[in-house]
């Protein structure tokens, strides 16, 4: 998401659902701020393996994680530590398959939320996204909603 010429907040999420316990959301974001090149510009590899190991601190037990292929995602730093937690168990989505990710639903629902906001830079889009994002935690029912319109036939929540 980009704010006027401002900069642009990275996403990163996963809709996690375990039988028996409410369905969760886990993000994180990333700003860059406009002209500041150390600054990085969204995910890399190692921050989708560090979120992964985030997940699992948080989660506890085995993770089987469903996955699309954007290029991050399936290079050899995120290859060799799939491989290397035996707690973590990747299926990949079809190249390309939106509508079979839970997560998308939520970044749609964001975005909607969005429309007519006027930030005044980057940091407050930042403030604002964090905070319709933290709200969406709180909402399983909203967060299963998104798993139901994948279609996918989960266990039981």
């Amino acid at each position: 998401m980009t704010g006027m010429g401002y900069g642009r907040v990275s996403l990163a999420g996963l809709v996690c659902t375990r039988p028996g316990q409410r369905t969760r959301f886990l993000f994180r974001t990333r700003v860059r701020h406009s002209g500041r090149r150390h600054e990085p510009k969204g995910f890399t590899a190692r921050s989708y393996v560090d979120l992964l190991d985030e997940v699992h601190r948080r989660l506890g037990g085995p993770i089987v994680l469903v996955w699309d292929n954007e290029r991050r995602h399936v290079g050899a730093l995120v290859r060799q530590a799939v491989e290397e937690r035996e707690w973590l168990t990747v299926f990949r989505f079809p190249t390309y398959a939106p509508e079979l990710n839970p997560v998308e639903g939520v970044w749609s629902h964001l975005r909607r939320g969005l429309g007519n906001l006027t930030p005044r830079g980057i940091d407050q889009l930042a403030v604002v996204v964090r905070s319709r994002l933290k709200k969406m935690q709180h909402r399983p029912g909203l967060l299963e909603g998104f798993i139901a319109e994948t279609g996918l036939d989960l266990p039981s929540r």
